[in-house]
């Protein structure tokens, strides 16, 4: 029997008062989480809440058992989210502001908007929280299908928030609205540019970035939706240590689709010089043969080193390359995606010049081998930086923040055309049977509930002086890299010249 504080005997408590307070504590914690509900080949986050007695979770289950596949009619309109956003979105929502400052002074009329048409593949009309689409041509793969499903699931995840709007989209690789194009002032003026949503941009571009397809899932290659990946890679992060792995650079990916790829293959080993890079060529029909048994991005981070470098344009591979906990080795880009213009050299990755790669590789690896201590926390830095600042919860929040800005500057009436079809999850993933790895997508990455917490506070955009001193420290860090690299490099001509003489 124990006793109290006063030297009295306590009374042994009842398993009733006991099982009650271990309920009440279930529930208390069980109304502030997210929970991920596990299930065969899936990972679906499940939002849950206990309000007091003022709110009830909405469930909006995938409903395929009306076989007209008509898309239901109880969506919830609006929702509003029950814990309050207590934390700022990542750096680069600042940039939002940016892509759109263009159209800022002018506002989207219709004239403006449908002189995107000619570059579009699709336009997508929100009106009530509910989608349409107007398909003009057929995107390469399922890029299409999976940018709607994403914008789809948006709607379920924030019902209510995203504002009636029109937009156009760019599916191909490079952007389709370039600076060159357009004349502010004269009298061929054709000012403001067109609004035109793609996955990428580039400085002489006012193209509007927007999160990729493979966020929710790329079926033909075999890449799951980013959820899923992300808890993948980071298993295979804790089986292979940084210190464990071979201490060179690597890169597996298609060559044939850029000159400066093709040029990256120079450097790779032969028997006469050791570059210390490993270079492999993807050949996707063998893999699809041979059932994607040796393209699983998680079995890719043995190295300690991996290389990032872009094809026709931006490439979706950085999200991958940068997760694994190796030093990321990021040949410079000419065109920039929605998450990484925030990114930092020698912070969250080492910079590549593009005309001297192979030499920068060389020493980038050697210097990594000879710090590794550096070396190892830039890796840490840049597989935080997705790990973090870039899990699904944010990509949906950078969605609305775009679309709630682009949605102010409309100034036309918001029309569903004749030809357009209202599409949901339903009209999307219900006819799909077969069970293969579009349908495997789509469940994995369905939103079923709402989101209970707010989404993350929108920072203060940049100002222009503050993008200068930004711009000017990436540049600063670049050209610190340099005289590194062009130092080791005249220490190393200087030897080889020694030894020709002697």
């Amino acid at each position: 029997m124990k006793m109290n504080s006063k030297g009295f005997k306590q009374k042994p408590r009842s398993k009733v008062v006991i099982s009650f307070f271990t309920v009440f504590f279930i529930l208390i914690l069980g109304a502030w989480m997210h929970m991920f509900v596990i299930g065969k080949n899936k990972i679906q986050m499940v939002a849950t809440s206990i309000v007091a007695s003022t709110k009830k979770t909405i469930k909006i289950p995938l409903n395929c058992k009306d076989t007209t596949q008509k898309c239901p009619l109880n969506y919830p309109s609006r929702f509003k989210p029950a814990i309050s956003s207590s934390e700022t979105c990542p750096d680069y929502f600042k940039w939002i502001h940016q892509d759109l400052k263009v159209w800022q002074e002018t506002g989207i009329t219709r004239e403006t908007l449908e002189r995107a048409k000619p570059n579009a593949h699709f336009r997508l009309v929100i009106k009530s929280g509910r989608l349409y689409l107007h398909q003009y041509d057929k995107c390469y793969q399922t890029r299409d299908v999976f940018t709607i499903w994403g914008i789809l699931q948006l709607l379920k995840m924030y019902p209510g928030q995203v504002p009636d709007l029109e937009l156009l989209f760019l599916c191909h690789d490079q952007p389709g609205i370039w600076k060159k194009d357009f004349r502010r002032e004269g009298p061929n003026s054709t000012w403001p540019p067109p609004p035109l949503f793609h996955y990428c941009s580039h400085r002489d571009a006012y193209d509007i970035v927007f999160p990729d397809w493979s966020f929710w899932g790329w079926p033909e290659v075999n890449v799951k939706e980013w959820t899923t990946l992300q808890v993948a890679i980071r298993e295979a992060n804790e089986r292979v240590r940084w210190k464990d792995r071979v201490p060179y650079a690597h890169w597996k990916g298609n060559s044939y689709v850029s000159p400066e790829r093709r040029n990256l293959m120079q450097c790779n080993f032969s028997d006469k010089y050791d570059p210390m890079v490993h270079l492999y060529e993807q050949d996707w029909e063998k893999e699809r043969e041979n059932g994607f048994k040796s393209s699983n991005l998680e079995d890719q981070c043995t190295h300690r080193y991996k290389i990032y470098i872009e094809g026709r344009a931006w490439s979706v591979s950085k999200k991958y390359i940068l997760a694994c906990d190796s030093m990321a080795l990021l040949v410079k880009p000419e065109f920039f995606d929605f998450f990484g213009r925030s990114m930092v050299p020698m912070e969250h990755y080492w910079p590549i010049r593009p005309q001297e790669s192979c030499r920068d590789l060389e020493f980038a690896v050697e210097w990594g081998n000879n710090n590794t201590e550096k070396a190892q926390e830039i890796g840490r830095r840049g597989s935080e930086y997705m790990m973090k600042r870039l899990e699904m919860k944010y990509v949906y929040d950078y969605m609305l923040y775009v679309l709630q800005g682009y949605g102010k500057l409309m100034r036309l009436n918001v029309t569903v055309p004749e030809n357009a079809t209202e599409v949901c999850s339903e009209t999307m993933a219900c006819p799909i049977t077969d069970g293969g790895l579009i349908r495997q997508c789509m469940d994995d990455s369905l939103v079923t509930y709402p989101s209970v917490k707010a989404a993350c506070d929108l920072p203060q955009p940049y100002g222009d002086d503050e993008i200068k001193r930004f711009l000017k420290s990436q540049e600063s860090a670049e050209r610190h890299v340099e005289k590194l690299t062009n130092d080791y490099w005249e220490v190393q001509n200087k030897i080889l010249q020694k030894g020709k003489i002697v």
